[in-house]
Parts: structure tokens; C-alpha cells; sequence
């Protein structure tokens, strides 16, 4: 009893939101639990053709396609559009999703260092011998709470002649003056060719993924997309729900201009009190501790006193960059974020992890 949670992608609160229940519900009664089909079949409903607009209209993009998951939208996306005669640049930190989703295509393969645009660059200039480039990056790097240098990715993108991949699921909904993602943040939503992103955290958590870009991209994904070809279509209470929290973020910025101040409050906070916490200005919130043990011993005595969080140690993250990740959502109350920090004051001198 009167655990908060502190270690869930719900950014905006909205997988509880009652009117996005309702719809989900509604959606339910209407279409039944799901169309025992993928989508080319019997599988596309109306819902289906309603939610692949608005998530283009919400990220002012042509087109988009769903999925059962962003990962497997990942995983559909570079096999169709690269051949061997391409090339591919992907940060060192992407999401296993892209790693997987780049190793299932033929392209020309270049790792650049994270966040590294002189890296970049050079990649860039290597891979000039190649029929198309495409540069795939996070927008928000999960692990450290840090945010892609989008507008040098696009000036170099620019220069080269490459297109800009970008993976915005930990974006989506609540970064950017309308919540449009880290290329809204940054001022290059016209630069950006590709956005895949997700469902299942700010956008009512529960399942799902896109890809939204170019309209003949959508088509020919249509097309030869595996994950999508043979993969049951999204179940209708999903489907409704998610495109309620369309309807809600595109009527009112107010939720995700809700973010920065709650971020900035833990951030601060934790900062004052003597704790390293990585990235920047995201409500991804790494604790950084270094040892394993110790994110672990400190994540069990946070639960302990009411405050459910998770320790991250190797393989996730690199040896010796143990982590607790806290994720702020709009749900929590300065209280319950000032309640987080007494707790973490507390463990942390009690395992020396302050002085």
C-alpha cells in the first residue's frame, strides 16, 4: 500500500487516464478483443485507418503504418529500404530493436560514437562510395536519459546526402513545445525522413508501434514489411485507447508542458543532495552508482519504503556504470517526487553511497 512507482514508462499518466479506459473499453464492445487476422486480410478496421492518420497528422508526416510493437517496426524497416548497394550509420547506443532491425539488412554497416558528430562525419564521408546513406539514431538514449544532437545529424545529413532515421520512443508525447518528439525539440521536423516510434509508454502504454514518413516509404512497407505482413493486427481496445491519447495531445499541450518543471524538480533535488544523475533535461533520470551491487541493495531498500524502482548493471548497461533509472511521469505530485528524494537521501547514506 502506498507505493509509488517511479520506474514506468507512463511519461504522461495516461494509461490511466479515465477517458482514454473508456475508449478502450468502448472499443472493445464494439470490434470485440481482437480480428484473429493480420492486417491484409481481415485485419484493418476502421480504427486501424482512424489511428495511422492521426499519429501522421500528429507528427505532421504523410503517412504511417502500425505495429504490434516498436520493435518490431524496427525490425521492419532496414531490410525493405536497404540493399547491398546502401549504406547504414547508427549510433554505438541505439536500442537493441535497431542493432537487430540493421543486422537483418544487407547494407553497408558503420558504427558511429555515441553522440559523436566528428565520428559521424568521417562515417559519412566513408560511406560517400554507397548508393543511398541513411543515418539511424534514438532520439532519446534510454540508458542514459540523454537526447541526439538532431540538428547536427540533419546539417551533416544535409551535407552528404543522407536521410536521418529517428527512433522516438522515448519522446513521443511529451518532448517538444506540442509533445511532437526530440525533431519538434530541435527545430527539424522538415529534416527528419523517418520516425518510428511507440504505443506502449507516453501513448497509453500498452502496446504498439509505427512508422510514419514519406507516403511511397508507408506503401512499400505495406508491401514487404515481414513484422507487419505476419503479425496479427493491433487489438481493437488498443487501438482505442491510443488514439484517444492522439485526440488529447492534439486539443491541449498543457500535459506535456507538465513534463519540464516535475523533471527539473527531481533532477535538481537529487543533484543538491550529492547524487550524479546522467542525461539532460529528460525525465529519464539515471542514478548513477558504478557498482552492481550496490544499485541493486539501494533499488530493494527504496521499495521498502514505498518507492518502487529498479537497479540497472551489466549486460543493460556497461560494467561499472551500475544505475538506478528513475523515470518521472506528469502524474506525480511535487510531493511524491520530494517523497522519492528523502528516500533516496536516506538509502544512499546508509549504503555510502553518499557521505
Amino acid at each position: 500500500a502506498g507505493i509509488l512507482n517511479f520506474c514506468a514508462n507512463n511519461y504522461l499518466g495516461l494509461s490511466s487516464h479515465p477517458e482514454v479506459i473508456r475508449a478502450g473499453v468502448e472499443t472493445l464492445e464494439q470490434f470485440g478483443a481482437g480480428l484473429s487476422s493480420v492486417r491484409f486480410i481481415c485485419g484493418t478496421q476502421s480504427i486501424h485507418k482512424d489511428l495511422e492518420e492521426k499519429i501522421a497528422r500528429f507528427h505532421q508526416r504523410e503517412d504511417a503504418i502500425l505495429y504490434a510493437s516498436c520493435f518490431d517496426a524496427n525490425a521492419g524497416l532496414f531490410e525493405v529500404l536497404l540493399t547491398p548497394e546502401d549504406a547504414v550509420l547508427s549510433d554505438e547506443l541505439n536500442h537493441a530493436s535497431i542493432i537487430d532491425g540493421i543486422r537483418l539488412c544487407k547494407a553497408n554497416k558503420y558504427r558511429y560514437k555515441h553522440m559523436d558528430m566528428q565520428d559521424l562525419e568521417a562515417k559519412l564521408q566513408e560511406a560517400q562510395k554507397h548508393r543511398l546513406r541513411l543515418v539511424a539514431t534514438d532520439g532519446a538514449f534510454s540508458m542514459d536519459g540523454d537526447i541526439a544532437p538532431l540538428r547536427e545529424i540533419c546539417r551533416l545529413a544535409e551535407k552528404y546526402g543522407a536521410l536521418v532515421f529517428v527512433d522516438e520512443c522515448h519522446a513521443t508525447g511529451f518532448l517538444g513545445p506540442n509533445g511532437r518528439g526530440t525533431d519538434e525539440l530541435l527545430g527539424v521536423m522538415d529534416k527528419v525522413t523517418i520516425i518510428n516510434s511507440t504505443l506502449g509508454k507516453a501513448l497509453g502504454g500498452a502496446a504498439g508501434g509505427y512508422t510514419t514518413g514519406p507516403k511511397p516509404l508507408v506503401d512499400l512497407l505495406r508491401q514487404r514489411s515481414r513484422p507487419y505482413l505476419f503479425s496479427n493486427s493491433l487489438p481493437p481496445a488498443v487501438v482505442g485507447c491510443a488514439s484517444k491519447v492522439l485526440d488529447l495531445l492534439m486539443e491541449s499541450n498543457a500535459i506535456a508542458q507538465s513534463m519540464a518543471a516535475k523533471t527539473q524538480r527531481f533532477r535538481s533535488k537529487m543533484t543538491a543532495a550529492g547524487f550524479t544523475i546522467s542525461g539532460q533535461d529528460h525525465p529519464i533520470c539515471p542514478v548513477m552508482l558504478g557498482d552492481a551491487r550496490l544499485a541493486s541493495v539501494m533499488a530493494d531498500d527504496m521499495l521498502s519504503r514505498g518507492i518502487y524502482v529498479i537497479g540497472f548493471s551489466y549486460p543493460v548497461v556497461p560494467k561499472g556504470k551500475a544505475r538506478i533509472r528513475v523515470q518521472i511521469s506528469a502524474v506525480h505530485s511535487d510531493e511524491d517526487i520530494d517523497r522519492c528524494v528523502e528516500a533516496f537521501v536516506e538509502v544512499g547514506r546508509k549504503h555510502g553511497a553518499l557521505p
